[in-house]
């Protein structure tokens, strides 16, 4: 699972990102309001971890944004700000859960666990537009048929398969895919998103994956 941590104080936020690490999270970091909400509009995220005062954008209107949106990701909203006021404006903004600063690791972690099991995190498959992606046995599924895909193949078509229609950026998907240290390029995902096309017909899947020029890949329901 990935959470997405939207946090401007460095050592805090490296440090929600490495004590995620340790629990078996992937973790990527946003230090600002406005690159928070790019970030997590792409709805490939199971998590947003999500400071209340940022710079150019405040939680608030992140978290009313990004439901406006439609993107269901459960938030975890932090603040020093712990007023009744605040949480409420907190959670009828869209946040799951309002936790106040300072908090404990294990707090943070409990909470965490609470979100992901309420939201029905442990989901077995992503659908969209009569396709599955089994995430248990790696394989894209329509009608009676089925192909089994690679391990790249399967992470680029968890992403776009929770994006669920929305637009997901080549550098999102180098990240989510390959990893920060890879010297992948873009290329290598032109490349999958080909095998991941050919394997979507080789099922008769009317899913088709679309190329937006500078910004990135989305499914398209077929007609």
């Amino acid at each position: 699972m990935t959470v997405l941590v939207i946090e401007d104080e460095q050592l805090l936020s490296e440090s929600l990102c490495e004590l995620l690490r340790q629990h078996g999270f992937a973790t990527e970091a946003a230090r600002d309001g406005p690159s928070g909400l790019e970030f997590a509009l792409t709805g490939v995220y199971d998590l947003i971890v999500l400071d209340v005062m940022l710079p150019g954008l405040d939680g608030f209107e992140i978290a009313r944004r990004l439901r406006a949106k439609r993107v269901g990701t459960p938030i975890l909203m932090l603040t020093a700000r712990s007023g009744l006021d605040d949480r409420v404006e907190g959670l009828d903004a869209g946040a799951d859960y309002y936790l106040p600063k300072p908090f404990e690791a294990r707090e943070l972690l409990a909470c965490v666990n609470a979100i992901l099991r309420r939201q029905g995190a442990q989901v077995d498959e992503l659908s969209f537009s009569g396709t599955s992606l089994d995430l248990a046995s790696a394989e894209l599924v329509c009608g009676g048929r089925s192909v089994h895909l690679s391990a790249r193949e399967f992470e680029l078509a968890r992403c776009l398969f929770s994006a669920g229609g929305r637009i997901v950026g080549k550098e999102t998907l180098l990240v989510k895919v390959w990893g920060w240290e890879s010297d992948a390029v873009d290329n290598n995902v032109e490349v999958y998103v080909g095998f991941l096309r050919k394997k979507l017909a080789a099922i008769g899947s009317g899913v088709k994956i679309k190329s937006q020029r500078s910004l990135g890949y989305h499914l398209e329901a077929g007609t």
